[in-house]
């Protein structure tokens, strides 16, 4: 699950960056490259409107997207390998030690006699 919500981040991702690449900051962009000048009455403006449409839903989608993908992230700590990596293995093994009493007395040993 979280590989294909990666593989969707990567194409809306790149999608909008075709799409914003497209535009031009003035108004202009694809609008006026693909239509001519006697088209001008309805063409230009649905062009650049559509542009503007796509890239806020684009947007939106690879927010949330992108806030599905760690709510799906794979949280285990096992490596691909299967094996757990060194960092795992030595914070299980301070875990698993027994704890220090800080309050405790210290023992003392008896001195032996001859």
């Amino acid at each position: 699950m979280y590989i294909f919500i990666s593989v969707l981040i990567l194409a809306v991702s790149v999608l909008l960056g075709l799409i914003v690449l497209v535009q031009n900051p003035k108004g202009g962009g694809l609008a006026t490259n693909l239509t001519g000048s006697g088209s001008q009455f309805m063409g230009v403006r649905q062009t650049a409107d559509f542009l503007e449409k796509a890239s806020w839903g684009l947007a939106i989608a690879l927010l949330v997207l992108s806030l599905t993908a760690t709510m799906v992230i794979p949280r285990n700590y096992d490596v691909v390998g299967g094996e757990k990596s060194e960092i795992i293995d030595k914070v299980d093994n301070i875990n698993n030690t027994a704890p220090i009493d800080f309050q405790a007395p210290a023992q003392q040993e008896e001195p032996q006699s001859e």
